[in-house]
């Protein structure tokens, strides 16, 4: 069952994402070489407690941390550590936070200090591809509609989409239906209707498609080590525009990225 949520608790949801994307600028402005994993994962929980909420992913189908903190080639459900971030390195930080009885959930990939070229592109490519799947996101539409844009996207670019992996729905639960794959056909799959919420979330791959996961049971790798960026907005279907409940803003203006146009 997919729930259609009302304009309240659309709102409620949307407060959750505004806290998740206040917890993500707090992390950004820790993202230099030198600092481990786990201090930001630290940084994020003391962030989210203080503003009486309860850090989503902390136990859940007994993760251990706050933070996902994937690094250079882990795609997704990296484990923060006592890893220390160096000069080239990128950083996906996924977070969640449940909040008055609903969930956010959203995921920006960091830079750390100059990173190549090539992987600025494929951070640009990423997020230029979730802002498509957030267009195609409107009622009336499908998911393969979403799917398709992302898609599209990224490999006409070069670059792979991760399958295994998809963005899925939000609200009184972390994960619920509709799974929102990164691939697709246009009018293919559920159809969009107002009120539903959902996290669309490109995982894409500089090089290979396919994935591992590490033996710690939750972090996924590329099968050839090569970088791997993820972003993530909740969105609410509209009428006509999505309604974007996350927003980057707060972390931009705490972060920048030089040659990284958004």
């Amino acid at each position: 069952m997919i729930a259609i949520r009302s304009e309240e608790e659309i709102e409620i949801i949307r407060q959750c994402n505004q806290l998740v994307s206040k917890t993500l600028a707090e992390v950004a402005k820790y993202v230099r070489p030198g600092v481990t994993t786990l201090e930001l994962d630290r940084r994020a929980e003391e962030f989210i407690r203080d503003h009486k909420a309860v850090p989503a992913f902390l136990g859940y189908k007994g993760y251990p941390k706050t933070l996902c903190t994937s690094v250079n080639y882990q795609v997704v459900h990296g484990i923060p550590s006592s890893y220390l971030l160096k000069e080239g390195d990128i950083v996906s930080v996924d977070c969640g936070v449940l909040y008055k009885g609903y969930y956010g959930d959203s995921a920006y990939t960091f830079a750390v200090g100059k990173v190549s070229d090539k992987v600025l592109r494929l951070l640009r490519v990423t997020y230029e591809s979730l802002l498509l799947g957030i267009e195609a996101a409107k009622e009336g539409n499908r998911i393969g509609d979403i799917g398709y844009a992302v898609q599209s996207h990224c490999e006409k670019a070069g670059f792979s989409v991760v399958r295994e992996m998809v963005g899925h729905g939000l609200g009184k639960s972390l994960h619920e239906p509709p799974e929102v794959p990164n691939y697709g056909k246009s009018g293919k799959g559920v159809k969009l209707k107002k009120g539903m919420v959902i996290c669309i979330e490109p995982m894409i791959n500089m090089g290979r498609k396919e994935i591992v996961q590490d033996p710690d049971g939750w972090t996924i790798r590329t099968s050839d080590y090569l970088p791997s960026a993820h972003f993530e907005h909740a969105i609410a279907v509209n009428k006509g525009k999505a309604e974007v409940l996350s927003t980057f803003q707060y972390i931009e203006e705490v972060y920048q990225l030089e040659g990284f146009n958004k």
